[in-house]
């Protein structure tokens, strides 16, 4: 009764919003405002990372990210270091921190604080993520091909479940919809989650309470669940009805716990179904039925490209703009329901079958989170290209191939190679053999310029990254010929152009910048670049309401008569493209 007192009491006090003192030392460093992330000066951030990270799905660590602190801290360097990221998706673990009914794990929670707190005092926004796959390794057996993460062993063993089997599967992710104890044990959560609910409030008054107020501020909220499912529809229950009825509710719920423990000012990162963004199994989703969400809520979608990781149902490898129209997807639910989008997870297997796809498959990803428009759409219509996407790849995970995890506790089943999980391999990065950090795919693909703090608002945004396939540079964002000295200024290299309507408090636009790159800048505003080359500032002084354009190459500077003329085309092209 108690339980649900406070969760009636938490549900009145969502409703009307108490208010957190705007010069609380841990008010949030990010928040939300219409479809937008923005900072305190009112700039539009985009958030860019990595998930930390896939051993938490592990027993080896204790459901740990890393083996302690100082590792973590080596991980948040690196990442800084090798890819100029903001941002990270920080998974957390329900079985670990709940191992009984009623109990919770304060060494575990006070290690993760520790880890987290790495990565905030690195300078990162973290997003907390309740994190699960195929809902719990304790519906596997000893023997199984697969396993699971998420649910704690006492909980599903009351649940006296079948014998789990995926029949004829080719990959984990069958289990879904194939496997009938992950089925009903998934069903069975959406109308008992009680449990989960109280742990997860103790977990995040937990973190606010020991992150201290500085670290705390870097937190941007909570992903309360991932990759929700139903397990099984009920009679006359779709994808849609199943969002609106029973995954909604629980968001709610969720929120309203927020609330109670004392997160009312940072917002829930909420799923959709995740077959509502696939390109082979679409279902209908997306909160069709929630009307406008934000601030409170933010649009938080995956994407895998499942034809290509089929290896079958695409061919070759992919092209310019392959993932365009799905991330356009993405964008289109922002605006409707009036809330920023994330895409907190995307990527491409790195070994295995289709792993030759991956160079080319996350380019086309980056593109798609870069700019709605394809590559040969870019500049002639650059008005439909629209700002940039928030993102965190799946995965950063330093232990990379030096795993020694028993799966499912199995002693003769020791998993060393990549995530050593269910046979995954996605992590970006990995240690040498003097435990240095190297990026596993190419740094340009993954070191990028991304306009991480706007003063106004963006309008087009475009990163030519020029990744390689095997020894081939993958272009496909040409200048015209009708910019010749803009042309002159790329001069086949690597290049990018923010196009942005001034706005804020005079604060400067701020670009990142990829480890040693020329920086040759045409652009109408003054502008700085920091002394360790990773940023570039743009002034932010003058009216509102201005357009501004800045283009950013890695090529040797052309003379001042050239780059002179370049600004002249590209002030010209703005203006055509975005009158005032």
């Amino acid at each position: 009764m108690r339980t649900r007192l406070l969760v009636l009491l938490a549900a009145i006090l969502s409703v009307i919003g108490p208010a957190v003192p705007a010069h609380a030392a841990s008010a949030p460093l990010v928040t939300v405002a219409g479809t937008r992330f923005v900072d305190g000066h009112g700039r539009e951030v985009v958030l860019r990372g990595f998930n930390v990270s896939g051993e938490v799905k592990l027993a080896e660590k204790g459901r740990l990210p890393f083996a302690d602190a100082a590792a973590a801290r080596t991980s948040a360097l690196a990442m800084r270091n090798l890819t100029n990221a903001n941002a990270v998706r920080f998974l957390l673990s329900w079985e670990a921190a709940q191992p009984a009914p009623g109990v919770i794990d304060t060494a575990y929670l006070g290690k993760i604080t520790e880890q987290a707190g790495a990565f905030a005092d690195a300078g990162f926004a973290v997003l907390f993520d309740f994190h699960q796959d195929l809902f719990s390794r304790y519906l596997f057996n000893s023997g199984s091909w697969y396993t699971g993460n998420g649910a704690p062993k006492w909980w599903v063993q009351a649940g006296n479940y079948p014998q789990e089997s995926c029949g004829i599967c080719v990959t984990w992710g069958q289990n879904i919809t194939q496997n009938a104890a992950v089925q009903q044990a998934t069903y069975d959560f959406w109308r008992n989650r009680t449990d989960f609910l109280w742990q997860a409030e103790q977990v995040l008054r937990y973190l606010k309470a020991n992150l201290g107020d500085s670290r705390f501020a870097h937190v941007l909220g909570v992903d309360p669940w991932n990759e929700p499912y139903a397990g099984k529809y009920d009679s006359g229950q779709n994808s849609r009805t199943w969002e609106r009825d029973v995954l909604w509710p629980f968001y709610q719920s969720f929120r309203a716990m927020m609330d109670s423990a004392g997160w009312a000012d940072r917002p829930a990162f909420v799923e959709p179904n995740p077959f509502w963004n696939g390109n082979v199994s679409y279902q209908a989703g997306g909160f069709l039925d929630a009307g406008a969400i934000g601030p409170r809520y933010v649009f938080n979608s995956h994407f895998y490209d499942q034809a290509a990781i089929s290896g079958v149902l695409m061919w070759g490898k992919a092209t310019d703009g392959r993932e365009s129209a799905d991330f356009a997807k993405i964008r289109d639910r922002s605006t409707a329901l009036s809330t920023p989008a994330i895409v907190s997870e995307f990527g491409h297997p790195l070994t295995g079958y289709t792993s030759d796809k991956a160079p080319s498959v996350d380019k086309a990803m980056y593109q798609g989170l870069d700019s709605r428009l394809t590559g040969a759409q870019w500049w002639d219509s650059v008005a439909g290209s629209g700002p940039a996407l928030s993102g965190m790849q799946w995965q950063w995970d330093t232990n990379s191939g030096r795993h020694h995890e028993l799966m499912n506790d199995n002693p003769d089943k020791i998993k060393t190679a990549g995530d050593a999980w269910n046979d995954e391999d996605f992590s970006a990065v990995a240690l040498d053999g003097n435990g240095t950090a190297y990026l596993r795919q190419d740094a340009r693909l993954l070191d990028r310029i991304y306009p991480s703090a706007v003063a106004g608002r963006t309008l087009a945004f475009v990163y030519e990254d020029r990744s390689r396939d095997g020894s081939s540079a993958m272009a496909w964002i040409p200048v015209p010929a009708s910019l010749p000295n803009a042309r002159t200024t790329v001069n086949n290299s690597r290049y990018a152009v923010l196009v942005w309507r001034s706005g804020g408090d005079g604060a400067a636009t701020e670009v990142k910048l990829p480890a040693g790159f020329r920086n040759t800048v045409a652009s109408d505003v003054a502008y700085t670049i920091a002394a360790d080359g990773r940023t570039l500032s743009l002034s932010g002084a003058g009216a509102s309401g201005v357009v501004h354009y800045a283009l950013i190459s890695d090529a040797m500077a052309p003379t001042a008569a050239v780059l002179a003329a370049a600004r002249t085309e590209l002030a010209a092209w703005a203006t055509a493209a975005f009158p005032a």
